[in-house]
């Protein structure tokens, strides 16, 4: 008795893509709601709250400090080597190629730019906006400081807020911002929150950021993603304009072709002009023969007809006659024709 294979839930999400060969009519693009922008609100109010306890050099700071003498990394070294491997999920470079990768795909699948164009604006306006505090608060690491309990700010430094933290809540989270489903973007919203929660833990682990950046890395990255539908209509109008680009770039590979070469014009057969030969010395004048088009052209210095070899041909007497002499016929001015005028009465 035959049994039929249970479909696994990866079956069924690769079925559900080979039922996507062309662009969705009706892509879920997330809105700007009230409850995003209240979301929107507090993550930022919470980025302003711990820039300022840094500033006044809070309790906060001293956390920070406490935890940097508690060394982690002495206290659980057994878990060094994989915190090492751990901690790449929040660098720039392998990151993005992970995820423009899935997303390219999807892009191929549905015919659509957005996943990419989505993908480049986020990365955009965190490298702008994280690259901005750092280099403008100039905050030193642990690894670096200075004076002890102080916050170490306006030093040179560029740590504040952490890049790994806010690169692996942006590019672990557009994967959830891109889900097609509800569903599928809760779960991938709690799963990129896991991986930067965990990427920002692995940092302060290895004394390279305080644990106060790590805080602000995960406010800059939420507010990024949160600020995403505003950008909606500007990415929209850039895959409108691409496609187009496209569009007219085909279309003047097709006009700029090679043309296929004129078919020469059919001239008509020239009517070949045949000399006959003088008949009793006088000229004649020349002769026209009509020629049809099939018959090939004869050079004008070979006479018609088959040709001869030089040693056949009839010598040409000085009197200018090319026919042979007959016996019946006298030429003038010849002692004959001084006989008959003689005779003739």
């Amino acid at each position: 008795m035959r049994t039929e294979r249970n479909l696994t839930r990866l079956d069924r999400v690769f079925a559900r893509l080979d039922r996507e060969p062309e662009r969705p009519a009706h892509l879920d693009v997330p809105k700007m709601s009230r409850h995003r922008i209240a979301l929107f609100a507090s993550t930022l109010a919470f980025y302003v709250a711990i820039v300022w306890a840094v500033l006044i050099t809070s309790w906060l700071v001293r956390l920070d400090w406490q935890v940097m003498f508690f060394r982690p990394y002495q206290q659980w070294p057994e878990i060094h080597a994989f915190v090492d491997y751990y901690v790449v999920l929040g660098q720039r470079g392998p990151t993005a190629v992970m995820v423009a990768a899935w997303l390219g795909w999807r892009s191929w699948r549905q015919h659509t730019l957005r996943p990419l164009l989505a993908l480049g604006v986020s990365l955009l306006l965190l490298n702008v906006t994280v690259g901005a505090a750092k280099y403008g608060m100039g905050r030193l690491g642990p690894h670096y400081a200075t004076e002890i309990g102080s916050n170490e700010m306006w030093l040179g430094g560029d740590i504040f807020p952490s890049g790994h933290t806010a690169n692996a809540v942006v590019t672990w989270g557009i994967l959830a911002y891109m889900a097609s489903t509800p569903r599928a973007r809760r779960w991938l919203s709690a799963l990129s929150a896991v991986t930067a929660l965990g990427v920002g833990m692995s940092t302060v682990y290895l004394g390279t950021h305080w644990l106060s950046d790590v805080l602000l890395g995960w406010a800059a990255g939420l507010l990024i993603l949160l600020a995403l539908p505003w950008f909606e209509p500007l990415i929209t109008r850039s895959e409108a304009w691409l496609l187009g680009l496209r569009d007219r770039v085909r279309e003047g590979r097709g006009r700029t072709g090679p043309a296929p070469a004129p078919a020469p014009a059919k001239q008509p057969a020239a009517t070949p002009v045949v000399l006959l030969p003088p008949v009793g010395g006088r000229k004649e004048a020349p002769v026209c023969e009509p020629v049809s088009s099939s018959r090939p052209r004869t050079p004008a210095y070979l006479a018609p007809g088959p040709h001869t070899s030089r040693g056949e041909r009839t010598p040409v007497a000085p009197a200018g006659s090319r026919r042979p002499p007959h016996s019946d016929r006298v030429l003038r001015g010849t002692a004959g024709s001084g006989s008959n005028s003689a005779t003739r009465p």
